[in-house]
C-alpha cells in the first residue's frame, strides 16, 4: 500500500435480504472501482475514530507482511472487532441479514481519481444504503455490545470511553 492512499468512513442503513448476495456486490463495486470496502455492524462501532485506526493498524500489519489473514479486509474485521479469530471477528461486527446500520470504510489509491463523495454516494446508491453518519457515533450500549465489562468502564471518564476500544486494537498487535 502507498502512504498517500485515501481513507473514506462513511456510516448508513441498509436491509440485506441475502448477505452472500450483498457481499458479492460489494466485492464487485470495489474490484470495479479499484478500492477496498469493508462493512461493519455500526452498532459495535464507537465513532469514525474506531474504524479509522483498524484501518490503520491493518494497513500496517499488510506493509510489515506480518497480516494473520489473507485479506486487507478480514484484517480489518479482526482489528474492528479486537478479536484475535474471524469466527469470533465477523459475527461480533460483521453485518448481517436484515435490518443493518453499517459503517463502511473505503481504502483509495493515490492513482483513482474518483471523488470522495462521488465513491460514498456511487456505493450507497448501487447497495441501495440510506447515508447517516450519525450511526458511528458510539455510546455506553456501544461498549457494552463491544464486550467492554462495567469494571473496564469505570477505569476512565465519559469522555474517553473510545480510547477503552482503541485499546482493544491496539492490544491485538501484541498479543497475534
Amino acid at each position: 500500500m502507498v502512504h498517500d492512499i485515501k481513507i473514506i468512513i462513511a456510516g448508513g442503513t441498509c436491509t440485506i435480504d441475502h448477505l452472500e448476495s450483498f457481499i458479492n456486490k460489494v466485492q464487485q463495486f470495489a474490484e470495479n472501482n479499484q478500492m477496498i470496502i469493508q462493512l461493519f455492524d455500526a452498532e459495535r462501532v464507537y465513532g469514525k475514530i474506531h474504524i479509522l485506526s483498524a484501518t490503520l493498524h491493518a494497513l500496517r500489519s499488510e506493509k510489515e507482511k506480518r497480516m494473520k489473514t489473507n485479506s486487507i479486509e478480514m484484517e480489518l474485521l479482526l482489528y474492528a472487532s479486537g478479536e484475535r479469530q474471524l469466527k469470533l471477528a465477523i459475527p461480533k461486527i460483521g453485518v448481517k441479514n436484515g435490518h443493518n446500520t453499517i459503517a463502511v470504510v473505503f481504502i483509495i489509491e493515490p492513482n483513482n481519481a474518483m471523488d470522495e463523495e462521488e465513491c460514498v454516494n456511487n456505493f450507497f446508491s448501487k447497495l441501495n444504503i440510506i447515508r447517516d453518519d450519525d450511526v458511528l457515533v458510539g455510546d455506553e450500549r456501544t461498549l457494552h455490545l463491544f464486550g467492554i465489562s462495567y469494571e473496564e468502564k469505570q477505569t476512565v471518564s465519559k469522555q474517553n470511553y473510545g480510547a477503552l476500544i482503541l485499546e482493544k486494537i491496539a492490544l491485538l498487535d501484541v498479543i497475534k
